[in-house]
């Protein structure tokens, strides 16, 4: 029977942000469904005029989800007893614009969705343009994590490190993004300036795991 030793891989690495995403979410309701919706396209048409005039193209705007849904609120009737009303027909439209890490950009898109009248939510993240780089630097790090262990246990057990068997791994998504948090509330969005604050978003600390099966001679 062949002797193998398990080991659990470590990757951690620490990058420095370079890329700026920009979520937003834009709502519309109406009774009619065709007034709904085109409340909805107009609301689009408006932030990609706005973005536009700051540099951005229209496929820079990326629809991240798109949702229809029947809205109901609740209403006391006479006799005091609460029921579901239909309110109307709900649009929620997701999007995102993303760019290089630039802080004088940032702020001038920031502004300039404050002036749209469509008025999106929004929040800003921090995090790295090519993410598979990233990735990649984490699986060798683990692998390395991996076998210096090994080598330590077998060391320690008077064994030699032999063929490697088996490697498991979960691609799964991973979080790659900065802990900064940078929020600004609308309605102080839409009275200031362009801000000359510059800030430096922490580091990303990412980190993954992979398991390694060698056979022990």
């Amino acid at each position: 029977m062949t002797k193998t030793i398990t080991v659990k891989g470590v990757g951690k690495v620490s990058v420095k942000p370079d890329y700026v995403i920009i979520s937003l979410t834009l709502e519309s309701i109406n009774k009619e469904y065709e007034k709904a919706m085109n409340i909805a396209s107009e609301q689009i048409d408006n932030l990609n005029k706005t973005l536009n005039d700051v540099g951005f193209e229209k496929e820079d705007l990326k629809t991240t989800n798109f949702n229809v849904r029947t809205h109901y609120e609740s209403e006391r009737d006479s006799e005091g007893n609460y029921k579901q009303v239909f309110a109307g027909y709900l649009v929620i439209h997701d999007l995102k614009v993303s760019f290089d890490f630039d802080m004088t950009k940032l702020a001038k898109t920031l502004t300039a969705i404050s002036k749209c009248i469509s008025q999106p939510n929004l929040s800003i993240r921090f995090t790295v343009k090519d993410p598979d780089a990233v990735n990649e630097e984490l699986l060798i790090s683990a692998t390395k994590n991996a076998k210096r262990k090994a080598k330590t246990l077998c060391k320690a057990a008077n064994a030699k490190l032999g063929e490697l068997k088996t490697i498991d791994y979960n691609w799964g998504q991973l979080n790659i993004y900065s802990d900064t948090s940078y929020d600004i509330e609308y309605k102080v969005l839409a009275v200031e300036r362009e801000s000359n604050i510059e800030i430096v978003p922490d580091d990303i600390n990412a980190s993954d795991t992979a398991t390694f099966v060698w056979e022990i001679k």
